[in-house]
């Protein structure tokens, strides 16, 4: 089975990360497979939005433990990470309003693919967060600029410095949750958000989003480098390889619980 999968809902795509054995970590294979499914959306018509959710009980849990395992080294590291901030940016510069539809939990990486997201629909009991720091890193696939654009610089640096898990009642009042739900309706809610987007001209929202992401990002760029040598110190401080080992070897690594 591939490891994500194209759904249409007339003229809504739906991108499901479909590895609920592993909570739809984050791993190489996944992120190839996200890269492939939104080129093919880049050249297919009749679609208005599309909709980013995971198959099983939540998002993603964040980077597979796997592939984590390979970052410890500058090659590793520069390898694994481009092809994620190339799929995350590839799905945002579509041409199309992107909805990430959020429940059970979306941590690390997988809260970094929501944020590449126009627009997220979130439950009332899921668990968000970047526990990077508590790890000895940085969030370093867009996730610091992307935050900063969305809440400020004030409200980034809570979340990003004490590694906090937030719930989807604080993400909506936060802003990051576009859309707060019971769980139950996380569907209804998502669809009635598309519907509200398709009602809209696809080509004016696809040229207003481009327009809004440059305004809130002029040095985009330059922020995805500074993530880069960021992590790169990083990996090689003690703090680094001590948080790496602890977490490879704990019981239960892709667990949302072993993130916290």
């Amino acid at each position: 089975m591939a490891p994500v999968r194209i759904e249409r809902d007339g003229r809504v795509a739906h991108l499901v990360l479909d590895r609920p054995e592993r909570r739809n970590a984050l791993d190489e294979e996944l992120i190839e497979g996200l890269d492939a499914a939104v080129a093919e959306l880049e050249s297919t018509s009749g679609i208005g939005c599309v909709v980013v959710r995971g198959e099983g009980p939540g998002f993603s849990s964040g980077i597979d433990a796997t592939t984590l395992a390979k970052l410890a080294t500058a090659e590793g590291l520069r390898r694994i990470r481009t092809a994620f901030v190339a799929a995350y940016d590839r799905l945002e510069r579509l041409p199309l309003p992107t909805v990430a539809s959020v429940h059970g939990w979306a941590i690390g990486a997988g809260f970094e693919l929501a944020l590449a997201c126009d627009l997220r629909v979130v439950t009332a009991d899921a668990t968000l967060g970047l526990p990077e720091t508590r790890m000895g890193v940085v969030p370093d696939v867009g996730g610091t600029g992307r935050l900063v654009a969305l809440l400020g610089a004030g409200r980034a640096k809570e979340l990003i410095l004490t590694s906090a898990m937030i719930d989807g009642t604080r993400a909506g009042r936060l802003g990051i949750a576009t859309r707060v739900t019971p769980a139950a309706r996380l569907e209804a809610a998502t669809s009635a958000l598309t519907d509200e987007l398709l009602a809209c001209s696809t080509t004016a929202n696809g040229l207003a989003k481009r327009i809004i992401d440059r305004a809130a990002r002029p040095t985009w760029t330059e922020t995805l480098d500074d993530e880069l040598e960021a992590q790169l110190r990083c990996i090689n401080t003690p703090e680094f390889a001590t948080a790496h080992r602890r977490f490879l070897d704990a019981p239960g690594a892709n667990t949302p619980q072993a993130r916290r």
